[in-house]
């Protein structure tokens, strides 16, 4: 009896395995520029003309952390095939709806910044106003969504902008001339060991897997159908390579920055970033800021809203309703940037406190599947101890950025 395979079905084979890449691609990237937005680019420079080479340091140490996060949280999510909210009801009824309001709450007044982050991009980059700006690149992300095939579109435009992000940084770290081996050399042996390295390190970490960031990559990896114990390999390498991808373009933007500051430039503190491109290259450093502004900011924006409105949704809910949702999200978040200019205050404190909750609700959550619930994994599938160890300690730092965030917001409510 004859097994050969039809040449439409491998024709259909092979097809059905580009897109599976393309979406493991696209979760990987989603993953990373919901990181890269214009808070990373702000923190990277702020942290690096106050601590210089020794930075390189923070940034090594909250790789390490990100990766013991992201690969508990990618594992538990992928494997069992459910996103975060609905395991998290799972584990404890009522704590995936939580969950829900913290992350659609920050995802929201966040995403008013986003919004506002691309309009400074053009403006940047070709003198548009900003408002028009911001409503030209919601425009952008909303034909994304719109598109037939949304999924695909989405994937190609992270990836796309991703990649130009990383390059365009390397261009202009290559002409600031950073001291790369005293760098490397603090990477081992940090010239600066005092409090702002912490703070250094604790916002790094916040900023790259707190709030929504935790589950975008792993939402968007259920929706591609890896799924399943058989796939953890897979799950594993999306997971490791996200966080490598955000961790190479804060060394690149890292490196522009301390070439500039190593000069004995003072950066512009009204936007320091766009200061320190500026003397790197001159004013094609300048329009080089607006690209990779824009392109951080429209990615956080297509993100912050996919991610937002997965936790609105559930695997049953068919996609054109769920990019109908994104779509009204964007809609929302850009009327409110047009009408008010900025995020407000005073909610951008209540959403950083939503954030920093964010991160140990979910992840202790993750934990006690791990231990308590083996069942929602399949009986084949062992979670490895040395990565349990690693999330408990990755854990207990999540436990002290909630402490950080509460801290915070009661200051800044005092004030």
């Amino acid at each position: 009896m004859s097994t050969s395979t039809s040449p439409a079905g491998e024709a259909d084979a092979r097809a059905a395995g580009r897109a599976r890449r393309s979406a493991l691609l696209g979760a990987m990237f989603l993953m990373a520029t919901s990181a890269i937005g214009p808070g990373f680019i702000t923190q990277t420079t702020t942290f690096t003309a106050k601590l210089g080479a020794a930075f390189a340091f923070a940034i090594v140490v909250s790789i390490l952390v990100d990766i013991a996060v992201q690969m508990n949280v990618w594992r538990v999510v992928g494997v069992s095939g459910m996103r975060a909210h609905e395991l998290a009801n799972s584990v404890l009824p009522g704590a995936g709806w939580v969950l829900t309001v913290l992350v659609v709450a920050g995802g929201l007044v966040f995403n008013i910044g986003n919004v506002a982050g691309t309009g400074l991009g053009l403006d940047a980059l070709l003198g548009l106003d900003p408002r028009r700006g911001g409503v030209i690149s919601a425009l952008v992300a909303i034909a994304i969504f719109l598109s037939r095939a949304a999924g695909a579109a989405l994937d190609r435009v992270v990836v796309v902008l991703g990649l130009v992000m990383i390059a365009l940084t390397a261009f202009v770290a290559s002409t600031s001339n950073p001291p790369v081996r005293e760098a490397l050399r603090n990477v081992v042996a940090p010239s600066n060991t005092g409090p702002a390295m912490l703070t250094a390190i604790t916002t790094l970490v916040g900023g790259t897997v707190g709030g929504y960031i935790t589950y975008a990559g792993a939402h968007r990896l259920l929706d591609s159908g890896t799924t399943g114990p058989e796939n953890v390999r897979q799950i594993s390498r999306s997971s490791v390579t996200g966080i490598v991808i955000t961790g190479l373009m804060r060394a690149l933007l890292f490196f522009a920055i301390l070439g500039v500051t190593t000069a004995g430039v003072a950066l512009d503190p009204a936007n320091p970033a766009a200061s320190a491109f500026q003397h790197a290259a001159g004013d094609i450093g300048l329009r080089v800021f607006g690209v990779i502004l824009w392109a951080a900011a429209i990615t956080s924006v297509i993100g912050a809203s996919y991610t937002s409105v997965s936790f609105l949704t559930t695997q049953a809910t068919a996609p054109r309703t769920r990019n109908l949702l994104t779509v009204a999200f964007i809609v929302v978040c850009t009327a409110a940037y047009v009408t008010l200019g900025q995020a407000p205050v005073t909610l951008l404190v209540f959403a950083g406190l939503f954030n920093g909750i964010i991160l140990p609700l979910g992840f202790t959550l993750v934990l006690v599947a791990i231990f308590f619930r083996r069942d929602l994994f399949g009986g084949a599938y062992r979670h490895p101890v040395w990565l349990t160890v690693a999330g408990i300690l990755a854990w207990l730092l999540t436990l002290w950025l909630g402490y950080v965030a509460v801290s915070d917001f009661w200051v800044k409510l005092a004030a």
